[in-house]
């Protein structure tokens, strides 16, 4: 456990020194809630309650990918990765101190908004609606850490980069995270059951609130989570066996 917590120590200093990372890892989803959320949403409990949610799940979504996407990609090109992953002790101690490395950087992501709807909105839970609420997030994070750990192992730093910027945004907006349940447009609302975020978003309102997700939000959210993990640990040992076998 030492050994995944001095990973960990050493992989967060090493994403702080890069300020403007951190700075975009919280600014974003808070932006959103200052510009869109408060002003248009705000007055209303219920709308301002799903419209926190869905930031929250923006946020969640979007540390994730990138947090692991291009932080994993970045690191295989430096000297210090092939190194480290060749020592005895195994992947385990490196790979565990990102996973909470990346857990920082979610808490950071969705703190600001967290601080925001209480503050500026009339969005409102139950405490133990706002644990649940927690809870789902940590779930929701699931598929989006495993497609950016696929990003990450699979392709170089720049690459990555495009491709996660490529994938964070159409499952932002197909998602339906922009509007709450049943608003969005008639298109949107036909594809976005079958998108991860929708599924992610679908279990956040219920946390908080009485929403009840459907069945085939859920069933993609758990096949998007089964194919992002077969398709990170193909991508791992395929990074694995071109580079040190």
């Amino acid at each position: 456990m030492s050994l995944v917590l001095t990973h960990a120590r050493y992989q967060f200093l090493e994403s702080v020194r890069v300020p403007i990372a951190v700075i975009a890892n919280a600014f974003f989803p808070a932006a959103l809630m200052l510009f869109f959320v408060v002003p248009f949403a705000g007055d209303d409990p219920a709308a301002a309650t799903f419209a926190t949610a869905a930031m929250l799940t923006y946020g969640v979504m979007q540390s994730s990918l990138f947090t692991y996407g291009v932080g994993v990609s970045e690191d295989r090109e430096l000297p210090w990765d092939p190194y480290v992953r060749t020592l005895p002790t195994g992947p385990w101690p490196r790979f565990a101190g990102r996973l909470i490395t990346g857990l920082g950087f979610l808490g950071m992501a969705i703190i600001p908004v967290i601080v925001i709807a209480a503050l500026l909105t009339k969005a409102t839970t139950t405490p133990a609606g706002l644990l649940l609420g927690l809870a789902a997030l940590a779930v929701s994070a699931i598929p989006f850490t495993l497609l950016g750990l696929f990003i990450g192992y699979a392709l170089r730093a720049r690459a990555a980069l495009a491709v996660a910027q490529i994938v964070f945004l159409p499952m932002a907006f197909g998602g339906g995270l922009f509007s709450g349940p049943g608003r969005a447009p008639a298109f949107i609302e036909t594809i976005a059951p079958f998108l991860p975020t929708r599924g992610s978003v679908e279990l956040v309102w219920a946390a908080v609130s009485d929403f009840t997700p459907s069945v085939t939000s859920m069933v993609a959210l758990a096949v998007w989570t089964a194919v992002g993990g077969l398709l990170a640990v193909r991508a791992y040992r395929r990074d694995e066996g071109r580079r040190f076998s």
